[in-house]
């Protein structure tokens, strides 16, 4: 991924937030600051071309829309680019919230973007340290976007520069500044762009070396991915935009896969929502187009 690309994808997570934040009610998962990350113009430039990316997604609602661009826009925020990251964030700190109440003082966000937990969460600063792991370019893109919105990096906010697919372990981890104490590792939105083999290896280098208690949530693509179309064709949708990007999602797994796989790890599930489940503890009773993705499930594995 290039500088640019970096920044794109970034720009379009920190949207998805911050729509979420201005628009939706009732509210999933709040990121108050992704808004302060974006200027005015850029807001408005992801708005206008994800407007125009109607035709794609669905060109007779994007002909009886043509009139209504912001109903446009909120039926391809709403139905394609938010739920999954909104009800994955939503998870993951509720888990890391009980986690840090049962001792883990250090927090790993792999693959962290435009990750806002440490700004959100001021109350922490002195009883959780925070490492995000990602590519120069991201980190750089992101620290320059929190000096031009003023914002303050938190004392116990650390970045640590590395390609975390191939590069990391927890070794690795260790030489740059994260302790030897009970950890919980975020690994959001990446796992369908490993291999099952990659997957299985990333997880083994992680916890090889992390004390027992520690955990990490992420999701992954069961093994209808690749057939399963989704609401409004949203599943194939996904896939398309991950190959025409340069970066094809190539995994997906059965529950047993992902058992036998943690397994190797030495990591038992602890918690597993379906997209059922995630429909019933997130998305129930609402009234706009959010709605669980097909496909998509959460795990919460913890070390032995």
């Amino acid at each position: 991924m290039n500088s640019n690309e970096s920044s794109l994808t970034a720009l379009i997570s920190a949207f998805g937030r911050a729509y979420h934040h201005l628009f939706d009610q009732p509210i999933i998962f709040d990121d108050f600051i992704a808004a302060q990350l974006l200027t005015e113009q850029e807001f408005e430039a992801v708005k206008i071309n994800m407007t125009k990316g109607i035709n794609f997604f669905n060109a007779e609602l994007g002909d009886k829309l043509k009139d209504q661009p912001d109903e446009i826009l909120r039926w391809i925020t709403q139905i394609q680019l938010s739920p999954t990251p909104l009800a994955r964030a939503a998870f993951c700190e509720k888990v890391l919230f009980n986690e840090t109440s049962l001792g883990a003082t250090q927090y790993i966000i792999l693959g962290a973007g435009m990750d806002t937990f440490a700004l959100r969460n001021p109350q922490l600063e002195h009883s959780i340290s925070i490492h995000e792991v990602d590519s120069t370019t991201t980190q750089e893109y992101k620290i320059n976007k929190l000096k031009e919105a003023n914002l303050t990096i938190p004392s116990n906010l650390h970045f640590i520069q590395c390609d975390f697919t191939k590069n990391i372990s927890s070794d690795f981890l260790f030489k740059n500044n994260v302790k030897r104490k009970r950890t919980f590792f975020s690994l959001l939105g990446v796992s369908y762009y490993l291999s099952k083999a990659e997957l299985e290896q990333l997880l083994i280098n992680l916890f090889k070396e992390m004390p027992e208690g520690s955990s990490i949530v992420f999701d992954y693509a069961d093994e209808n991915l690749f057939t399963e179309k989704g609401l409004s064709n949203r599943v194939e949708n996904m896939v398309t935009l991950a190959n025409a990007s340069g970066e094809p999602m190539k995994a997906s797994f059965s529950y047993e896969e992902i058992e036998n796989l943690l397994q190797k790890a030495g990591l038992l599930i602890y918690e597993h929502l379906s997209p059922k489940d995630i429909q019933l503890q997130f998305f129930n009773d609402r009234e706009d187009y959010l709605t669980a993705f097909e496909t998509i499930h959460y795990i919460h594995a913890v070390k032995k």
